[in-house]
């Protein structure tokens, strides 16, 4: 019940992309029942339905993907003192993001079960003149618990995946979690820092709380506006060329995950080109009447893998670049923010480059005298097309709350909104300056061993 308030709730933003999930869910769900459908249909094709099970493993891998984005950027679900004072700690909200996901899902997978009834006839009839009837099996009765067994997949996969990545997580170093666990005085579990003197908070405003001082910082200062304490004129704030850099991010550590993904990579690229000089033929046929080998499918695979886990570490090199050569405080700002979320947005970033080499390399395969891309194979890449750029734009988003303070700082201290715009567009432009050709040099070394 908590989970279906929060979901009512919610705002218009947080429910269109709720919405996204419960499409992207009814997509991936109709897939895995067209598959069932062909199994049914054609009983002695065995491996032919294992092998058009297994293609939908991709569209599954990007829905899930894009419910745990949604999943994390879902404002609901975050921690905050009014709902742990009521005992909805970390943990339970947790189990609440899950179910919320699981609710999303499901609601995607009765829409799939609902449009692939109407499609086979069971509903209302026939429709499109029996067009569909070949791998939907209308002809013979559906097994309902095969059919229901798919459709749970995607919400039992993208609830236990949210759980396990949102689940709390104690990140303090090993002395603080064991000074932590160290008893105290009379028994009192943990131990302060440090200890004050007898007396120290009876004195009147001897102390001030840390929100205070902060407050009194960052205390909003407008041009001609008198100051509370000594009734004087606040000047305006410095210009955005004097901004004090202790405002902005502190610079991070680069992901360890840069040497590991270049040679997964090379690893995939080498596999690809081992499997054309072998000169076998196609054994595993690519939906739509594209060609290819077992070992071309893996390359495939270890390519997209390894751009995905070079894609944090080639964000934060492309925000150290922003720095270098005495930067101003246009490049240090996009340059420190780049660096700042380099783990959040640039593994989606590396997920999009390698759906784009491989729809690349599968266009440049793509055989003009075979059979054409049905509408099976169409919906498969359109639904993994959309999913990762759905996940890239969310994780901007969370992104874009996660500095919402620092951006707030600056505002406060003077800088003109068109800096900020100007920052945002600087990173664009400097991410797409180094993923493009990236992606265009992946693709390309992709294709070329297949073509030559």
């Amino acid at each position: 019940m908590l989970a279906l308030r929060l979901t009512r709730g919610a705002r218009p933003a947080v429910q269109l992309r709720r919405l996204l999930v419960a499409l992207a869910s009814a997509g991936t769900g109709f897939l895995l029942l067209c598959a069932l459908g062909h199994a049914i249909s054609h009983p002695e094709d065995a491996s032919g339905a294992v092998l058009r099970l297994a293609w939908c493993l991709t569209p599954l891998a990007a829905t899930v993907h894009f419910a745990l984005a949604v999943a994390r950027t879902d404002p609901g679900t975050r921690p905050r003192p009014g709902l742990a004072a009521i005992g909805l700690g970390p943990a339970r909200l947790m189990a609440v993001t899950a179910a919320t996901t699981a609710l999303s899902c499901t609601l995607g997978s009765m829409l799939a079960l609902l449009f692939f009834l109407h499609l086979r006839g069971d509903l209302t009839g026939m429709p499109f003149d029996g067009a569909a009837a070949d791998f939907l099996a209308a002809d013979a009765p559906l097994p309902l618990p095969a059919a229901l067994t798919l459709l749970g997949l995607v919400p039992a996969i993208a609830s236990v995946t949210v759980g396990l990545v949102l689940r709390p997580r104690d990140d303090r170093p090993l002395a603080a979690k064991r000074e932590a666990r160290s008893h105290g005085r009379f028994g009192a579990y943990g131990r302060t820092a440090a200890r004050e003197p007898f007396g120290a908070y009876g004195r009147f405003r001897a102390r001030r709380t840390a929100g205070e001082a902060a407050e009194m910082v960052h205390e909003p200062k407008r041009a001609g506006t008198p100051s509370a304490r000594t009734g004087e004129d606040i000047p305006a704030g410095p210009p955005a060329e004097d901004l004090d850099p202790a405002v902005l991010p502190s610079p991070q550590e680069a992901p360890k995950g840069l040497p590991w993904g270049v040679a997964v990579l090379a690893a995939g690229l080498a596999v690809e080109a081992y499997a054309n000089r072998q000169g076998t033929t196609p054994a595993a046929p690519l939906p739509g009447g594209l060609a290819g080998t077992p070992s071309v499918l893996v390359g495939w695979l270890l390519t997209a893998v390894g751009l995905a886990i070079a894609g944090p570490g080639l964000t934060h090199l492309c925000g150290r670049l922003l720095q270098s050569t005495r930067p101003g405080a246009l490049r240090l700002l996009a340059g420190r923010v780049l660096m700042a979320e380099a783990t959040r947005i640039g593994r989606p970033l590396g997920i999009v480059c390698a759906v784009a080499s491989g729809a690349y390399a599968m266009a440049t395969l793509y055989d003009r005298t075979g059979p054409e891309v049905g509408p099976l194979t169409t919906l498969g890449l359109a639904l993994v097309t959309s999913c990762t750029i759905a996940t890239l734009l969310t994780a901007a988003v969370e992104a874009k709350h996660a500095r919402s303070d620092t951006t707030a700082a600056l505002v406060r201290l003077g800088a003109p909104a068109t800096m900020l715009r100007s920052a945002a567009a600087l990173r664009a432009g400097a991410l797409l300056a180094l993923f493009g050709p990236l992606t265009l040099i992946v693709a390309e070394l992709a294709a070329l061993p297949l073509t030559g």
